[in-house]
């Protein structure tokens, strides 16, 4: 009957969803999520730190961890799996998330599909805590992808052809640093280059020494002086640089929009922009949006920022934190809707608890595996 049952649920999830647009074991861990008996959602989750491969220094501060929770969402026994990154200016931590998780009660529901009552549910426990929320959608997508036993991109309708090329971050350092970490990027056809510590020119220069491949930039809201921001971007596009992203603090709302007017380049919203309303409240402060599934409350809200973006003319790039394979994997099955993308995150950490989302030829490739595609490694 169990077998029966879990058919019957795939053929019927496939039509809902489609209408609706190993050595880190979770055994090893002492439970700490509510689970309930029968056919209901059982939530798991557990703290976890990915150690970055090269200290990551930008305009505010230097790391060489981030604290991540990882999560399962389980139904009828196929399990989805989800996940919460917390970099510093998130303000969420372990502590937060662990937190807010422990207040859901998953086992009230018995309908994986009922995704906009579930996550309504999540989005009003706590105003705050996006990445938290955010872990939660990411493995309820995966799990419906599976119990369909199909990818999000083909349930969405979306062509895995069509995904860009993704970005390498060069984080801000020592010239012979920047210019060994530049070589090591060589696979990549784009990189994307920190700013904002008072040595962009000398950053750029770096880059430039050793590759003429286009160069996106991240200022981190480093600089303050719109004229001298002008300057430096007008600099920057003669030396191949395609948008500068978040090149001034976000509260600095007024000298963004006459920078954006002024730009030889596109400009890209990154810390001021978080959820929905802020789509179209940016129209005329920058030239688009970059989209983070910790700072969205995951791919519902996420597709709906594409949507909402596009209607407004404006770009689209989907971005991520220092991630595993498993969130990064997820923003990947929207990125053939986006102009541009910059998911790398899995690919500067050491310890990936996943595989997933592949970079070929400096590509973006999705595999065919159901949910957002990733196995446990």
């Amino acid at each position: 009957m169990k077998t029966n049952r879990r058919n019957f649920v795939r053929t019927m999830g496939a039509a809902s969803l489609g209408a609706m647009i190993a050595n880190n074991s979770f055994a090893k861990v002492p439970a700490t999520g509510r689970t309930s008996k029968g056919s209901r959602l059982k939530l798991r989750f557990r703290p976890y730190d990915l150690q970055l491969t090269h200290t990551f220094t930008v305009a505010e501060y230097s790391r060489n961890t981030t604290p991540v929770v990882l999560t399962e969402l389980e139904y009828d026994g196929i399990v989805g799996y989800g996940e919460a990154s917390m970099p510093p200016y998130l303000g969420e931590s372990h502590e937060t998330v662990l937190k807010f998780l422990n207040k859901l009660d998953m086992g009230q529901f018995n309908d994986p599909f009922r995704m906009d009552e579930i996550l309504d549910y999540v989005g009003n426990i706590d105003k705050e805590n996006r990445a938290a929320k955010a872990s939660v959608d990411i493995a309820l997508h995966d799990l419906m992808g599976k119990i369909v036993n199909q990818p999000l991109y083909r349930l969405w309708g979306l062509t895995p052809e069509n995904t860009p090329v993704t970005s390498f971050t060069i984080g801000i350092d020592k010239p012979d640093v920047v210019i060994a970490k530049t070589k090591e990027a060589a696979r990549f056809k784009v990189l994307k280059v920190k700013l904002g510590r008072g040595n962009d020119k000398e950053m750029i220069n770096s880059v430039r020494s050793v590759t003429d491949v286009p160069i996106y930039v991240d200022v981190n809201q480093g600089w303050t002086d719109k004229y001298k921001a002008l300057d430096m971007i007008n600099w920057l596009k003669e030396q191949g640089v395609i948008f500068v992203e978040q090149p001034m603090p976000a509260d600095q709302v007024e000298d963004m929009a006459w920078l954006t007017q002024h730009s030889p380049l596109p400009t890209m919203a990154d810390e001021a922009f978080h959820r929905l309303p802020d789509v179209a409240k940016f129209k005329d402060v920058y030239s688009g949006i970059n989209i983070k599934l910790m700072k969205s409350t995951g791919l519902r809200e996420a597709h709906k920022m594409i949507t909402v973006a596009r209607a407004l003319n404006m770009k689209v790039m989907m971005g991520c934190m220092t991630e595993t394979s498993c969130a990064v994997s997820a923003a990947a099955q929207l990125s053939p809707l986006v102009d541009w993308a910059d998911l790398d995150g899995n690919l500067l950490i050491d310890n990936d608890v996943y595989e997933g989302v592949k970079v070929i030829d400096g590509k973006l490739t999705l595999n065919d595996w159901p949910g957002i595609g990733i196995k446990k490694i």
